[in-house]
């Protein structure tokens, strides 16, 4: 789906003004995240919106800028944030920034940083505290026994408790939703979910106690999916970066985990060993 980008002169002219982000804008929001790469499907943006509050700035009835609060209990994950390059410079980003932090309200904030946006999120009391890894590619099967089974949507309760235990997210929406039409991949004491993204699949999050079950599942969504594209979004420490590339998962590049007004960390015996996705955590 191609969509025409705005004329740059008539945009910057145009007086800019800002509204409640509602699946009418998906298009115009697509206009914005093909223009800078990103693989999001008109799905994908609906699923971020399904869990989100957000804002759109408007020139000229053209959906210029975006951002989006998902909903993760006490923490929000603040994401898919883009501004029209043809606008960049005039302060808009700080502007759908500032609104989309009130929507957060007094929760710890959570974003996925480019290194273009970096420098305003510190501005604005974000703080760096690791990388996110990037993989994708074929993926390709590796032969050996596989400890991994299918699970089903009643099973999505414990896996979100588990899956709170590891992130501090309370999403069992967000993973229900994601389970309804996508594969549910469980070991002991860990699990995955599969579902169609961008270019073909994601598979995230992976949540276990070890690396063991970590690599088997990540294994069993590559065995699921070879031949066809797969992406996992790997937090630096998960230890899962060299499992990814030998089963056809190159590193194409990543960002950076930020937070604001963070929380104290638990101590759980689970792990996130993968993201749902860079925009969701």
């Amino acid at each position: 789906m191609t969509l025409a980008k705005p004329d740059s002169a008539t945009l910057s002219r145009t007086e800019i003004t800002f509204a409640a982000f509602t699946p009418d804008h998906i298009p115009g929001a697509m206009r914005l995240s093909q223009a800078v790469s990103w693989p999001h499907r008109a799905e994908d943006w609906a699923l971020s919106l399904s869990v989100s509050k957000g804002v759109v700035a408007l020139a000229g009835g053209q959906v210029v800028g975006t951002a989006l609060c998902s909903d993760s209990g006490p923490v929000a994950t603040l994401n898919m944030i883009i501004v029209d390059a043809a606008l960049r410079g005039r302060g808009l980003g700080r502007a759908v920034m500032e609104r989309i932090i009130d929507l957060a309200g007094s929760r710890e904030m959570r974003l996925v940083a480019t290194t273009d946006g970096l420098p305003l999120y510190e501005k604005l009391g974000f703080k760096a505290e690791s990388r996110i890894s990037q993989h994708q590619g074929q993926a390709r099967a590796i032969s050996g026994e596989s400890s991994v089974t299918t699970g089903a949507l009643e099973d999505i309760a414990r896996l979100a408790r588990m899956d709170e235990a590891a992130s501090g997210l309370s999403r069992e929406g967000l993973l229900r939703k994601i389970a309804e039409n996508g594969e549910i991949l469980i070991v002991d004491q860990g699990f995955a979910l599969l579902r169609d993204f961008g270019r073909g699949k994601v598979v995230g999050p992976i949540v276990a106690q070890e690396s063991v079950s970590a690599r088997a599942l990540l294994s069993e969504a590559a065995r699921r999916c070879e031949g066809r594209f797969l992406r996992i979004d790997l937090p630096e420490d998960s230890g899962l970066s060299d499992h990814a590339e030998a089963l056809g998962l190159a590193l194409v590049g990543g960002g950076i985990a930020m937070r604001r007004d963070a929380r104290p960390v638990r101590n759980t015996e689970f792990k996130t060993f993968a993201l749902v996705s860079q925009a969701l955590g």
